[in-house]
């Protein structure tokens, strides 16, 4: 007879050779026991990294309450909606690369935080939001204009965050720029899309588990202050860093970065109820997929890669079950969302990740 051991009986996905994916990469499913479902009439906010654009496009797409609370003014020609990146995430914040992008953002929305340096100055002349520099194609016009739409923009984040249900937030990068004086994060250094670079005033940091884990806590016990129902889900982008502050390799950097945020997600969601960790960045980058879920940069996610993220998503978190992902095509919008029609995924990340405009020339 057999000896007992601990292993004996465990299910099949315990143990990595029993893996279909081995055999059939598109069998490749990493999710076990979602702690909850998300119903068609479910309010979802999404936030994060450039992928989490990926997230928010699909939940639109795909049936579900895709919330959006910043939109364009009615006087002007929706046409410029896409342009101006209304509608990628609920309200106009772009990128939140880090789980202190995510805290200062709700900091400034309540008041709680006023930072030293609002604007920055671009070379053209216009004005730049250091915490949003992309979000306005050719800036702002002076810093009143700025100001104005960052009271609407403000009050959108704190409309989502009080009336969401679900919350999902992918978690991006660790590497940030920071100001001496009062410790505000940017999601690109000054200089890159506006400002002037000062190193007596400018500073990098690179963010460790125990500040990561920290920032999103706090973040998460804010919200639930305001909106003590909402679930969360943290994931991880598999997109790699484009550029890194420290002198090593930018894919050595890549590793640290993700798994200082893996390891903050998972202690995040131990520690919290209805908090759950959905796989995305296992998805992409396992050796099941054998690579094949990146682009010729071997950076971007190619869109079979997001099908496959998606539609796991779905099969797991959507509350009637499996469902077959709707692909995105120039067309592809959800009735509900007010999300604008895009030309690719591909050119979607192209011009709208912060990141992107990192170079050494």
């Amino acid at each position: 007879m057999p000896n007992s051991h601990p292993y004996r009986g465990c299910p099949d996905y315990q143990f990595w050779r029993k893996e279909p994916a081995i055999q059939e990469p598109r069998a490749f499913d990493p999710v076990v026991s979602p702690a909850f479902h998300i119903a068609p009439d479910d309010a979802v906010v999404t936030a994060g990294s450039c992928f989490a654009q990926h997230v928010a496009r699909y939940l639109a797409s795909n049936g579900f309450n895709f919330l959006v609370t910043e939109r364009l003014n009615s006087a002007f020609d929706p046409k410029f909606a896409a342009e101006f990146n209304y509608g990628l995430f609920p309200a106009r914040y772009g990128n939140l690369y880090t789980a202190r992008q995510l805290r200062q953002l709700i900091e400034r929305a309540y008041g709680m935080f006023g930072p030293v340096c609002d604007t920055w100055a671009a070379s053209d002349g216009s004005v730049v939001d250091p915490f949003r520099p992309q979000i306005q194609p050719g800036g702002f016009i002076c810093a009143e204009e700025l100001a104005l739409d960052r009271a609407v923009h403000l009050a959108a984040v704190r409309k989502a965050f009080e009336k969401m249900k679900v919350f999902v937030f992918t978690l991006g990068l660790t590497e940030t720029w920071m100001d001496r004086r009062d410790g505000a994060v940017y999601p690109l250094a000054p200089g890159v899309a506006g400002g002037e670079f000062d190193p007596e005033i400018h500073v990098f940091h690179n963010f460790t588990v125990e500040e990561t884990v920290a920032d999103m806590q706090a973040s998460i016990d804010f919200i639930r202050t305001r909106n003590p129902g909402v679930r969360i889900i943290l994931t991880v982008s598999p997109v790699p860093l484009n550029a890194t502050a420290v002198d090593r390799h930018v894919f050595t950097s890549t590793t640290y970065s993700k798994a200082v945020l893996r390891v903050a997600a998972e202690e995040i969601c131990q520690r919290n109820k209805e908090c759950d960790y959905f796989p995305s960045y296992e998805i992409i980058t396992s050796p099941y997929a054998r690579g094949q879920y990146y682009a010729d940069d071997c950076r971007e996610v190619r869109p079979e890669g997001v099908e496959h993220v998606m539609s796991t998503f779905l099969r797991h978190y959507a509350e009637t079950g499996a469902r077959t992902v709707t692909r995105q095509t120039k067309s592809s919008t959800s009735p509900t969302s007010t999300v604008p029609e895009a030309p690719s995924v591909e050119k979607l990340l192209q011009v709208l990740c912060d990141e992107e405009a990192i170079d050494n020339e």
